[in-house]
């Protein structure tokens, strides 16, 4: 009997975490979209109240104006005019006393992890972590600059140490480069192997990967 429970979790757990997740981000939209129709309801003539109102009704159309939205706005700022609409908004919040800060953080952070020239978590790698012997998952963001890189008088990598089974937190670290192990597994399998807490293990990759075969570093020897 315990067998056959524990058989069926493993079949409808992932279903119904799926189900939940997406009913969740759907609830969100649902929400805001809501409130963007009551402000509408409050300048727009009474004519178009009951259009606004089925509108309202309707689930999920909120996904639907979102994916046009993003469509829309990224086929808009393909061009020069758009690109100049873009580039005096940037301007504007920029200049706006506390969304300044806000602002101009999420948008640098959004550049890095989605650009298509980034390099940010692009790469899976193991680092000693949290002692020496110690390896666990990481995701190459970048390299430290600035002041923090004259700091430092080796080559440097920044990587995200995710925690489990909630990859959404973790530790940023700098690591020597020398230190880290390249792994030839996908961003997309490393995160699957930390969010299962190791059971789900990626498949083997064949030798001709593009990252070149790595050996993990020996840890220094003590000396009693």
């Amino acid at each position: 009997m315990k067998k056959y429970l524990l058989t069926g979790l493993l079949v409808w757990l992932p279903l119904a975490v799926t189900v939940w997740v997406l009913s969740s981000v759907v609830g969100v939209l649902d929400g805001v979209f809501t409130s963007l129709l009551i402000g509408a309801k409050a300048v727009l003539p009474l004519s178009l109240h009951a259009t606004l109102d089925a509108w309202r009704d309707t689930k999920g159309l909120s996904v639907v104006v979102m994916i046009s939205a993003l469509l829309i706005t990224g086929a808009a700022v393909s061009n020069m005019a758009g690109q100049w609409l873009l580039d005096q908004s940037n301007r504007l919040f920029s200049n706006i006393p506390i969304v300044k800060s806000i602002y101009t953080s999420v948008k640098q952070v959004s550049d890095t992890l989605f650009s298509s020239s980034g390099q940010a978590f692009r790469q899976a790698v193991l680092v000693q972590y949290p002692r020496t012997g110690s390896y666990t998952i990481a995701f190459v963001t970048g390299k430290p600059s600035g002041e923090v890189a004259q700091a430092f008088d080796q080559e440097m990598l920044t990587v995200y140490v995710p925690t489990t089974p909630n990859p959404t937190s973790g530790f940023m670290l700098m690591v020597p480069k020398s230190d880290v192990v390249a792994l030839r597994m996908s961003v997309d399998e490393a995160l699957k192997y930390v969010i299962s807490m190791g059971v789900v293990a990626p498949p083997m990759h064949a030798s001709g990967a593009t990252l070149p075969p790595a050996t993990p570093p020996a840890a220094p020897s003590t000396q009693s």
